[in-house]
């Protein structure tokens, strides 16, 4: 391997890491990080890498591995679920959008050709940092949200064209109609000949790999498939990212959707790093501060133009005031896309760099600015449209408290996902009663026509908890995954009552005491519940009498699943399970030189920490849980349970008591 080139790999690598551990803590997205990486190292800057073709071929594949995920993700039965939605508000606010920033820009460079680009690149939002900030604050299945995702879709299906058109506008001839129909035509084509071979070809072919049973061959296979779809359309004279995209979209309709993205999404994030990494490289800081009042003049406009834009239609759309401003603020940057039309254009000299400075710039800033707005975006909609938003909130607790006056005793049930619904099956089968709340528009109206008693409404709000009748509720039910939020409505509850039941769903154990602390009456973690359950099953089939498996189980129910605690991650465990178990099982050897050799397990300095030893092993014979009384020997050996932090604490302790 060229050594400069080996350097170069270690030097972005160091960077990229360094730059996302930093801005993490900030909760600024990791493109944001890659995009700073770039400029550091960009022959504008420190010049520690070459702008080279070879590495700007490199970055081109993590467009393609984007692209090809997009295409995964293209539902035909979703489109035609939120048609409205999609086609119609997203189109109409790509189309609105483009032709205002064309317009601008032909103004300025009196390039036609630039400024079909540009407009199209400024429609365009951030998909990946709205997703990813609506899902953390729970608001991708809100109205807003709803409404966001919709206009995102269409955006994403919007760069097709584009990158289709842009190849085609490269020659100095004027702009004419016939050779970008003919474009079109050829890409359908190719479109057409492709879904074909998808269906006829493609999937019997992965269901004949798959049943080989090799993980290897299965990733191998899909890459070749997305390589080789993109080195079609390519040589056909369009883009990679087409043929990859089309390739998403004949293997999202296989059975093995979901595994493809798993085995995709590594080659994706590094490969899509490299490619921000090279945007990066793109900012001249030179050039570009004597322009820097045009780059902020823009980046203003961006923001406050696409916020002004989305509102109005979403208004006109039937959307309120205060759902149709959230949707404006959660929309209203640029996005990655934008950086893949910019590098294409940038290769067929499409755009002059005099632009591409300024809207690249303008793009980066915005979507820095992005996390910010979209965390305040109920707050300043809540001081902008105050009437309306309490109009809405009165609606919806008007709606709930109609069917609820009649209710006494009654379960509340927050979240009617799958396991809110199957809880609402069993309470009916006894014929009791409860009210269900839950955030996903789609899911309360389908509820609610098939005769539910569920309404949108969130149940972190006072008012929407007593128009659900807390306080003639015999018990509430919180069923959501997110713990933060779970936290919030039992914080809400308990301000409200103090002696109600309260159940919650927790997807581990990592949350149980957070939970209980926060005033939960029950929490059900469900892998420890899942284990209870299959072990009762065990037990019978072993022949262990009934009353004594019951016995157990409440035991373990009693105790909040002490006895269940901890888990043995061992080397294949990856690091996003390891960091979700809160406590660790681990062992300790006691050899011959131990501190702790000659101790009673009562008198081990435990500094205040949470660890628990829970058995030990002595000559070959395990005990269970050892008394404070016992006095360790050597060779014994500890079986304990506690957080990883807690566990080198305790080692250190028990060998030198350092």
């Amino acid at each position: 391997m060229n050594s400069i080139i080996f350097e170069e790999i270690i030097i972005l690598l160091t960077l990229a890491v360094l730059a996302i551990a930093c801005l993490k803590r900030f909760n600024i997205a990791p493109i944001l990080a890659y995009l700073l990486v770039g400029i550091i190292v960009s022959p504008h800057a420190l010049a520690w890498i070459a702008d080279t073709e070879d590495v700007r071929f490199i970055a081109e594949f993590g467009v393609v591995f984007l692209m090809f995920t997009v295409g995964l993700e293209f539902s035909l039965p979703r489109l035609i679920a939120l048609k409205k939605e999609v086609f119609g508000l997203g189109g109409t606010q790509m189309f609105i959008t483009s032709i205002i920033a064309g317009a601008i820009d032909w103004y300025f460079s009196q390039s036609l050709k630039e400024a079909i680009i540009i407009g199209g690149i400024i429609a365009l939002s951030s998909t990946a940092i709205v997703t990813r900030q609506l899902s953390e604050q729970l608001e991708l299945n809100s109205r807003h949200g709803h409404l966001a995702i919709s206009i995102l879709i269409f955006q994403d299906l919007a760069v097709i064209p584009l990158l289709v058109l842009i190849p085609s506008l490269s020659s100095d001839e004027p702009l004419l109609l016939l050779p970008e129909i003919n474009t079109f035509i050829k890409s359908g084509i190719i479109l057409l000949l492709m879904l074909a071979i998808g269906h006829w070809i493609l999937r019997p072919l992965l269901r004949s790999i798959a049943n080989i049973r090799s993980a290897e061959l299965f990733t191998l296979s899909v890459l070749l498939i997305a390589l080789s779809a993109a080195w079609a359309t390519h040589a056909a004279g369009l883009s990679l990212a087409l043929g990859s995209f089309i390739a998403g979209m004949m293997l999202s309709e296989t059975e093995y959707r979901h595994q493809i993205e798993v085995d995709i999404r590594p080659f994706q994030n590094i490969l899509l790093g490299l490619f921000f990494i090279t945007v990066g490289m793109l900012l001249d800081l030179s050039t570009l501060l004597p322009q820097l009042h045009w780059v902020l003049l823009v980046t203003l406009l961006l923001i406050i133009a696409k916020t002004f834009i989305v509102t109005v239609l979403c208004y006109l759309f039937g959307a309120t005031p205060g759902v149709s401003f959230r949707t404006g603020l959660v929309l209203n940057q640029g996005g990655e896309f934008g950086f893949a039309l910019l590098t294409l254009a940038l290769t067929y000299n499409v755009i002059e760099q005099d632009t591409i400075q300024i809207v690249l710039s303008a793009i980066i800033l915005s979507m820095m600015f992005t996390p910010w707005i979209i965390t305040n975006n109920g707050l300043w909609t809540k001081i902008i449209f105050k009437k309306s938003y309490r109009t809405n909130r009165r609606n919806i607790a008007q709606q709930i408290e109609k069917n609820s006056t009649a209710l006494a005793n009654h379960a509340i049930i927050c979240g009617y996902g799958h396991i809110g619904q199957n809880i609402s099956r069993f309470i009916e089968e006894k014929n009791q009663h409860y009210i269900a709340l839950d955030l996903d528009t789609i899911r309360v109206q389908e509820a609610q026509d098939a005769g539910e008693t569920v309404f949108y409404g969130d149940p972190t709000h006072r008012r929407i908890l007593q128009a659900s009748g807390i306080e003639k509720a015999r018990v509430i039910v919180i069923t959501i995954k997110n713990s933060s939020a779970a936290k919030k409505i039992i914080q809400r509850v308990r301000s409200m009552r103090n002696d109600i039941p309260i159940l919650v769903r927790s997807i581990d154990e990592s949350k149980l005491d957070e939970l209980y602390s926060e005033g939960a009456t029950d929490v059900i973690p469900e892998t420890l519940e899942s284990s209870i359950i299959m072990a009762s099953h065990l037990m019978i089939h072993l022949d262990i009498p009934l009353n004594e498996i019951t016995r157990d189980i409440a035991r373990a129910r009693k105790d909040r699943y002490k006895f269940l605690r901890g888990y043995y991650p061992g080397e294949e465990a990856s690091h996003e399970e390891s960091s979700k178990i809160n406590e660790h099982m681990n062992t300790m050897v006691l050899h011959p030189g131990s501190r702790a050799i000659g101790m009673k397990i009562g008198d081990i300095n435990l500094d205040g920490r949470n660890i628990v030893f829970t058995a030990l092993r002595r000559g070959g014979i395990r005990g269970k849980q050892p008394t404070p009384d016992l006095l360790l020997k050597e060779n014994d050996i500890l079986i304990m349970h506690a957080r990883p932090e807690d566990l080198e604490y305790i080692k250190v302790e028990l060998m030198t008591g350092h």
